[in-house]
């Protein structure tokens, strides 16, 4: 965990992070991005920030790859690459750099590391973990395949690198139906998301069995909650994660992973629009839709709200949080998730 005493001591001797609204206003095509959630004052506070970061990429050959639930200042201020943790882990592989700084949670920098062993992966706070990936061990995927006896064992790619090990496959929200029909047995082992699998299991002809994980920001939501929004507001588009309940789900106009969603509020541009989903999600899009009204109810990732500018400046600027993934477990690893993405390939997806 970082001291965040030590980080602003060592940063303040080294840059100039100090509020400045002249800096801010000749960044203004980087604000442009973001000025509907983020104010002129707190751009002054940021721009130093992104300026420094930037910087600091060039002299790094650095990327930084940051998760649709980055707040926009990072999202839209100092991001390489933005998408979902498959996307982001991918495009890893395919950028000429040398480091690799992961906006994000720790399962997606070490399926970063996992995809490219030979690239530096910085974590900006390890602390930075998921609800959802540390609900399942290694352990855990024995413990269903002795319930299920010679049945596939599909993993949610938000699991730790030595769940990926055990595991014959992985899923993406967006693939997981697809992925889970093209096993060939009957019954399918899903893990550690129970609702992502009940959603599955409501769209898949086989029978799908799990481990009982969830995330703990998509399980918050209930159906009741979204019928008496719907009362409230009629003309309201209800979009769901499918990491919700099936209730939730159901209650929805449109369900899909995050970059689905993206994709579904880009193509239909509602009069107004409820993510069912991480906070920054709808900020992080607004102003490239203006006219779309976000309704404002959601739920936050407290870890996903651990990573910060500061703390990505400080790990480019030390190269302290390097992510490690032991050989053995990264090869073994590496094939299941491999699988998944010469599946989805040879699938169209």
């Amino acid at each position: 965990m970082l001291d965040l005493t030590n980080v602003r001591s060592t940063l303040s001797d080294h840059y100039d992070l100090a509020p400045n609204p002249d800096l801010a206003a000749s960044m203004s095509e980087i604000y442009a991005k973001m000025d509907r959630v983020i104010s002129p004052a707190d751009w002054a506070i940021y721009a130093p920030y992104v300026k420094a970061i930037t910087e600091m990429k060039a002299k790094r050959n650095a990327v930084i790859l940051g998760h649709n639930y980055m707040t926009p200042e990072i999202f839209h201020g100092v991001s390489d690459f933005v998408g979902d943790s498959l996307q982001l882990a991918i495009k890893a592989t395919q950028v000429e750099a040398d480091v690799i700084v992961q906006a994000g949670v720790h399962f997606m920098a070490e399926t970063s590391k996992i995809l490219s062993p030979e690239k530096t992966v910085l974590m900006p706070d390890m602390a930075a973990g998921c609800s959802l990936a540390e609900s399942i061990t290694a352990e855990g995927v024995e413990e269903m395949r002795a319930k299920y006896p010679g049945a596939p064992v599909v993993s949610y790619v938000n699991t730790t690198a030595e769940v990926k090990a055990a595991s014959d496959i992985c899923c993406t929200s967006s693939n997981a139906v697809q992925i889970v029909d093209a096993m060939e047995s009957d019954t399918v082992i899903m893990t550690p998301d129970q609702f992502l699998a009940q959603n599955v299991a409501n769209q898949s002809k086989k029978k799908v069995v799990f481990w009982e994980g969830s995330c703990i920001v998509h399980e918050l939501y209930t159906a009741d909650d979204l019928r008496a929004y719907r009362e409230y507001d009629p003309e309201v588009k209800i979009i769901a994660h499918p990491e919700c309940t099936p209730a939730v789900v159901a209650e929805s106009d449109f369900t899909g992973s995050t970059s689905g969603i993206i994709k579904w509020v880009h193509d239909n541009k509602p009069a107004k629009a409820m993510l069912v989903t991480e906070c920054s999600m709808a900020s992080n899009i607004a102003d490239e839709l203006p006219e779309v009204d976000f309704a404002k109810p959601c739920n936050m990732c407290p870890f996903m709200k651990k990573i910060s500018l500061e703390k990505i400046l400080y790990v480019l600027h030390t190269m302290e949080n390097q992510v490690e993934v032991e050989a053995k477990m990264a090869a073994k690893a590496r094939l299941s998730v491999q699988a998944m993405i010469d599946l989805s390939q040879k699938l169209g997806l």
